[in-house]
C-alpha cells in the first residue's frame, strides 16, 4: 500500500493506493482518519496526478476526478459508489434518489450506510448526498467540512 498526505485548503488529507488505483482519501481531522503501518510506504510522486487533480478541484478549475479507484467494499457498496460518482459538482440528491439510481427503492438505508463506508472521500463525492429536507446529514469529516465543500461548489443545501 502506498500513500501520501496532501495539505488542502480544508485540512490535511491522507490518500492511499494500490497497484490497481486509488484505494481511499480521508480527511485526517475527520471521524475517519487513515491510519498507517510499518509496511505502508509514502510515496508522494505515485500521487502527482491526483495531488494536480485536488489542487484544480481546490482551485475552482475542476468540477469532476479522472483517475482510477480502486475501493474495497462489497458488491452493494460499489453499486452506490458508483452512483455517487454520477452526482454532478455543485447538486446535492437525496439517498432516496441514489436508491432509485440503483434500481432498489427500498434501500434507503442501506444507501446510507454504504455512503457513510465510502472509502475515497471527495472523489467519490459522498458530500453531495443530504436529506430529503435539503438540511445536511452526516459525513465522516464532520458537518462542517461538509457544508464548506458544498459551499465551495455552489450547492444548494439549508443548514
Amino acid at each position: 500500500m502506498y500513500y501520501t498526505i496532501y495539505d488542502s485548503p480544508l485540512g490535511e488529507i491522507a490518500i492511499t493506493a494500490s497497484e490497481q488505483g486509488l484505494t481511499a482519501l480521508a480527511f485526517q481531522q475527520g471521524a475517519s482518519p487513515i491510519a498507517f503501518n510499518e509496511n505502508d510506504e509514502e510515496m508522494p510522486d505515485k500521487f502527482a496526478d491526483v495531488v494536480t487533480q485536488l489542487n484544480e478541484y481546490f482551485n475552482g478549475q475542476r468540477t469532476s476526478f479522472e483517475l482510477t479507484l480502486a475501493p474495497q467494499g462489497t458488491p452493494f457498496q460499489k453499486k452506490v459508489w458508483q452512483a455517487l460518482c454520477q452526482i454532478p459538482c455543485g447538486k446535492t440528491v437525496s439517498y432516496g434518489w441514489i436508491a432509485k439510481k440503483i434500481g432498489n427503492e427500498k434501500a434507503v438505508r442501506a444507501v446510507g450506510t454504504a455512503n457513510g463506508a465510502n472509502p475515497i472521500a471527495l472523489i467519490v463525492p459522498c458530500h453531495r448526498v443530504i436529506g430529503s429536507n435539503q438540511k445536511l446529514t452526516g459525513y465522516a469529516g464532520g458537518l462542517a467540512l461538509k457544508a464548506k465543500l458544498l459551499m465551495h461548489e455552489g450547492a444548494d443545501f439549508k443548514v
